[in-house]
């Protein structure tokens, strides 16, 4: 619940949240090089009064607050990459309200809320039985593949009992369904040539676009009130217009939050993978992302944290919950047994693309809404 202290530090604070999410967006941060950004993270725990303040090979910055060597932990985590490749800074403007900048809902926000926040809670969490770690953690976007929370769950996974990722621009959206994944880059060779000397030959494009037009005649397999797709998100290949291609590639993925429609997916691609392989064509397939939907959990836990969530949600914003199934940190977790959410604490709009857009005025509500849930 709320306190007059907490509303007076939200108020207090939104001069200094707004300051942080300029210099953060001045740090490029793809995933896998989230270097930067990271330093400047740890540097800002450090100056903010947290003690042994770490960054791990997997490049997540690690504040703790009341960890002893064997103390239950609650994980809150932001994450500090954008979807984006850019290695240069990437455009920020500010206009009528609102923050302009690619990734600045997408994780950017939520990671300096988060940031702010922390150190209250730090200089006010007064119980002795749990501790916390305040996570800036990286690779969450695409083929990030989830590799910060990994290595962390990696690390203290047997002593986490709750975890909370802050990953979206709904304050009213609680993850509650883990999307699960697996991502493939897929190589087809065949002999090629001259396009009027070896007419005849096979061409990799035209057995790539058959295969593409395979997959895509797959009825996906449904349990409940589960969703699930496929795509392909790109192809290339060839040499010339007068060469029959030799290699082509594509990219494709498929998603489930059931764990049983995802593995009758990895079966239907792999008997699809071996119908072409049988006819002499040479497949080359890699994994490149795998992400997991959620295991067994013990349900009483699971909801306890949900129920938190909904309260903060409910009482701090006056909104009802909208609970959504989506792909965030809270796949690991989740698939080790481990209680997980994720809301958001901003709003805006166009993630995941350049003209990415922040409402500033949310950061307020986003600000009382995290501290309400940490103290609740």
């Amino acid at each position: 619940m709320l306190t007059d202290k907490m509303e007076l530090f939200a108020r207090n604070a939104q001069e200094e949240i707004k300051q942080l999410i300029r210099d953060l967006c001045k740090i490029p941060a793809p995933s896998h090089h989230e270097e930067l950004r990271a330093e400047f993270c740890k540097e800002w725990f450090c100056k903010n009064g947290f003690t042994n303040v770490t960054i791990d090979e997997a490049l997540n910055v690690i504040a703790p607050v009341n960890l002893t060597d064997n103390n239950n932990i609650t994980v809150v985590m932001a994450h500090t990459d954008t979807v984006f490749p850019d290695t240069k800074p990437m455009p920020f403007t500010e206009k009528d309200g609102f923050m302009y900048s690619p990734g600045i809902t997408d994780d950017t926000a939520n990671l300096a809320v988060l940031m702010v926040c922390s150190r209250f809670f730090r200089e006010n969490y007064t119980s002795t039985d749990r501790g916390y770690l305040i996570v800036a953690n990286s690779c969450e976007e695409g083929l990030g593949n989830l590799k910060g929370t990994r290595k962390l769950m990696e690390t203290y996974g047997s002593r986490v009992k709750d975890f909370l990722t802050l990953d979206s621009s709904c304050m009213n959206h609680l993850v509650t369904r883990a999307v699960g994944s697996h991502r493939y880059k897929i190589t087809v060779q065949t002999e090629g040539g001259h396009s009027y000397s070896k007419f005849g030959n096979r061409n990799a494009i035209h057995v790539l676009a058959s295969m593409i037009s395979l997959l895509y005649t797959v009825k996906v397999p449904q349990a409940g009130d589960s969703k699930t797709t496929y795509n392909v998100g790109t192809i290339s290949g060839g040499t010339s217009v007068n060469t029959i291609a030799q290699e082509a590639e594509m990219m494709y993925e498929y998603r489930s939050d059931d764990r049983t429609c995802l593995a009758k997916m990895q079966h239907l691609f792999e008997q699809t993978i071996e119908t072409f392989r049988a006819t002499g064509v040479t497949v080359n397939v890699e994994k490149i992302g795998d992400r997991p939907c959620a295991g067994e959990i013990d349900p009483i836990s699971l909801e306890a944290l949900r129920d938190r969530a909904r309260a903060s949600i409910r009482e701090t914003l006056g909104l009802e919950v909208v609970e959504v199934p989506t792909s965030t940190d809270c796949n690991i977790p989740l698939a080790m047994g481990i209680p997980a959410i994720c809301f958001g604490v901003c709003r805006g709009a166009g993630a995941h693309t350049r003209e990415e857009s922040l409402e500033v005025a949310s950061l307020y509500d986003g600000t009382r809404l995290l501290l309400d849930f940490l103290f609740r």
